[in-house]
């Protein structure tokens, strides 16, 4: 290690003292040891200045035209034009008196004024005279009276009628060649789907067609000489029942039944359904009180039932009966849809949450809407009279 010291050493010293031209005089002339070896033997005196470098500045490029110069350009050219300042016209907001008057707008004179409205009088009495000249005498007397034109309402609401006023309209427009029916259409605010809400029942109307209604009654023992004495057409008991199931006919048109018989029935269920005659308590075809559901059979109660789509379709009578009549028999349906009205509604009151709509109509006629409020006088004009 202290040779290869000594070979740098040695090699440094032998670079520094062999003569040989640089370009950097200055340099070498640090690094020799003797003053033999710079290479410039006439270096300048100590007090002398240094030279100073002259300025040096280049023509511009001359233009042929000086208005292709842009603004930037002509700052630096010689001889240039001078930037004279833009500016634009002042706009004045013209005054009132500038404005220029049309000989129509101008402001006429009291004697142009009085001059105009003479000549519109005359005019006038030009044409009075004239259509007095070519009149005719009209004969009013077959012209027709003046009418009231109903209010149109807006988004094709119809009006809602009460209760008299609807029966009136009904029977004013049933037209049709046999006596048509009334008919109650109701629509029920009860969800699809819930069978435990399901509204069904009978009731008496107060005037209806008198017709023979054929009753049987599925009783035995002394329920059975009830039904026969409250005047039933067909009595029996397991007799009758199986000349049912055999046979597969039915010649009576309601059916009623006592608790006890009600297992027995169940064997000739399915013909019964196909008529519509199954016993069933809610509709009080299924009772004890056998006098009283015979008469009440025999008088011929009308059923009603809600479909599918919450709504009830009932018959309410003829357009031969009454107004009274038929607004009593609207009223006893109102009671009987009350009585029906089931306990799992969450609303309170008598109407609000179960009755949505209720239209009248005839058979081949239009509806009508009926006011809720009508309905509930004249179920409560129902329950008067039946209390009497």
């Amino acid at each position: 290690m202290a040779a290869m010291k000594l070979l740098l050493s040695q090699a440094r010293r032998q670079a520094l003292t062999r003569p040989f031209p640089s370009p950097f005089p200055q340099i070498n002339r640090l690094f020799s040891s003797s003053p033999s070896s710079d290479p410039n033997p006439n270096p300048p005196p100590p007090n002398e200045s240094p030279k100073k470098l002259e300025p040096v500045s280049y023509a511009a490029k001359p233009s042929e035209d000086l208005s292709r110069l842009t603004r930037e350009e002509m700052r630096y050219t010689k001889d240039s034009p001078s930037l004279a300042p833009v500016s634009y016209a002042q706009r004045v907001a013209p005054l009132p008196e500038d404005r220029v008057v049309s000989e129509e707008d101008r402001e006429r004179t009291p004697e142009e004024v009085e001059t105009e409205r003479k000549r519109i009088e005359s005019e006038n009495r030009a044409r009075r005279r004239f259509l007095r000249a070519t009149a005719v005498e009209e004969d009013t007397s077959s012209l027709p009276l003046p009418t009231l034109l109903k209010p149109e309402l807006k988004h094709g609401k119809k009006p809602i009628f009460d209760l008299m006023e609807a029966i009136r309209e009904i029977k004013g427009n049933a037209k049709a060649k046999f006596d048509e029916t009334l008919e109650a259409h109701v629509r029920l605010g009860i969800e699809k789907g819930r069978s435990e809400l399901i509204v069904r029942g009978t009731l008496a109307l107060p005037h209806s067609v008198k017709k023979d209604v054929r009753v049987a009654f599925f009783a035995e023992g002394a329920d059975a000489e009830d039904a026969k004495a409250a005047g039933a057409d067909v009595v029996g008991g397991l007799e009758l029942i199986e000349e049912i199931l055999k046979s597969g006919k039915i010649d009576f048109d309601r059916c009623l039944a006592t608790p006890k018989m009600m297992p027995r029935v169940y064997k000739i269920s399915r013909i019964l359904n196909n008529h519509g005659l199954m016993p069933n308590p809610k509709q009080g075809s299924v009772t004890k009180d056998v006098m009283k559901a015979v008469k009440d059979a025999k008088a011929g109660h009308t059923k009603f039932r809600m479909d599918k789509t919450s709504i009830l379709h009932v018959p309410l009578g003829k357009m031969s009966f009454p107004e009274d009549a038929l607004r009593e028999n609207v009223g006893a349906f109102m009671n009987a849809l009350l009585l029906a009205k089931p306990a799992g509604l969450k609303k309170t009151s008598k109407y609000a949450g179960y009755v949505n709509a209720f239209h009248l109509c005839s058979t081949m006629g239009k509806g009508y809407p009926v006011s809720i409020q009508s309905l509930s006088r004249a179920a409560d004009h129902y329950t008067k009279l039946q209390l009497k």
